[in-house]
């Protein structure tokens, strides 16, 4: 009879500790630390290459990933133009200088970082970013690398193909909740692998076709979205 009992008090006990333990995990599970992932580009500063175009008069440099979804073929596109004009990487500084945040960019960007971790994932360079990460109060950006000779940009290095998705799904192996928000055909794979994406003044074109991930036009509408989803 004690034998009985002892078992019985036993298995009681088990059982206690696995729901105990199961509720532990479903509790953590449920209140994940949190990041949010933006883009740059169109979200927080004008588009570099727009702004190119428009200071030199070559049309062709207005491309951007809102327009060519496959990143090799729009930069090496890219890259061609720069060379058949001579444009240096001194003339690109010079027009990068001239660019600060997008208005309401800085205090939408400081709002969302008083509440969480932001991270800023972007297809752009790190000789681009460098100067308008000082206007954003510095935050962290992964990004990629021009190579440079002689003033004149010859290549580029991806540091990583389809960097964006490899970063929230690392974050979300670190077991963060994950909110991303992008503008161009370079950001649905984000949108898609985050626990949550939103699109910011995205063309029709892009919303119309990813429309799962809704879309916000001005910065308190996007600061809404993300925090509602933290």
């Amino acid at each position: 009879m004690l034998r009985r009992i002892d078992s019985a008090a036993t298995l009681a006990i088990v059982l206690a500790i696995v729901l105990a333990v199961h509720h532990g995990v479903r509790s953590y599970a449920m209140t994940n630390q949190t990041i949010v992932t933006l883009d740059l580009e169109g979200v927080l500063v004008p588009e570099i290459w727009i702004a190119v175009a428009e200071r030199t008069g070559i049309a062709e440099l207005r491309r951007t990933t809102r327009d060519e979804p496959d990143y090799d073929v729009l930069m090496r596109g890219r890259l061609q133009i720069l060379d058949q004009h001579g444009l240096t990487m001194s003339t690109i500084a010079g027009v990068i200088d001239g660019l600060g945040p997008m208005e309401g960019a800085r205090d939408f960007l400081d709002a969302l970082r008083a509440r969480t971790q932001v991270v800023i994932l972007s297809d752009t360079f790190e000789q681009f970013a460098a100067p308008l990460m000082r206007h954003l109060g510095m935050p962290t950006i992964l990004c990629h690398r021009l190579v440079v000779a002689d003033d004149r940009i010859v290549d580029y290095r991806l540091r990583m193909a389809d960097q964006k998705r490899h970063a929230v799904n690392a974050f979300q192996a670190l077991q963060y909740r994950v909110v991303a928000a992008g503008d161009s055909y370079n950001d649905a794979a984000m949108l898609g692998a985050a626990d949550a994406g939103f699109w910011f003044r995205s063309p029709d074109s892009i919303a119309a076709e990813f429309p799962d991930f809704p879309r916000a036009e001005h910065y308190d509408d996007l600061f809404a979205l993300i925090t509602g989803a933290l």
